[in-house]
């Protein structure tokens, strides 16, 4: 069965897609290691983990300055409602590791996966698709379906913003 999704590349104008990758990639963001990447990582031996920041969750409890930064995407997108808009940094690792196949929520719903910066690393969709990290791209897909992520090898990092809306 073939994926539903759409890529955008230039997703936002140049200077408000500068103004983010300058914030994201500086020194300014706090990163908070997340010791398993999704719930599909239970191996002892799985040595995999990645840097996080959750700029919003519903719950409400968690709701940093940084995410004022990130309004934009609400109009680009045509939210209605936010679950969830984290900050991802899988650091660079010597040949690309490609995650476990997880859902983000188990219902449909809408997600934006958004690259800040261009590398060898991918998402892979559930049909097997592969869209490549590209700088300033969006994927668009329901993320209530099986996906992965993975590292990069020829950067210090890839790094994405992921939405999870309505």
């Amino acid at each position: 069965m073939k994926t539903e999704y759409e890529v955008i590349d230039n997703f936002l104008d140049k200077e408000y897609f500068e103004e983010l990758k300058k914030i994201v990639m500086g020194e300014e963001v706090p990163w908070f290691w997340g010791q398993v990447i999704n719930d599909k990582h239970t191996d002892s031996k799985d040595l995999t983990s990645f840097f996080q920041h959750t700029l919003f969750h519903q719950s409400g409890s968690i709701v940093p300055a940084y995410y004022q930064h990130f309004i934009g995407f609400w109009v680009k997108l045509r939210m209605k409602a936010v679950i969830r808009m984290k900050l991802n940094l899988y650091p660079k690792t010597d040949k690309i590791e490609i995650h476990e196949r997880h859902i983000d929520f188990d219902y449909d719903h809408k997600g934006c996966l958004f690259s800040f910066n261009t590398c060898d690393g991918f998402t892979q969709l559930e049909d097997g698709t592969k869209i490549a990290s590209v700088e300033n791209r969006a994927l668009l897909f329901n993320p209530g379906i099986y996906h992965n992520s993975s590292t990069t090898t020829n950067e210090k990092a890839r790094l994405n913003l992921n939405i999870n809306y309505f």
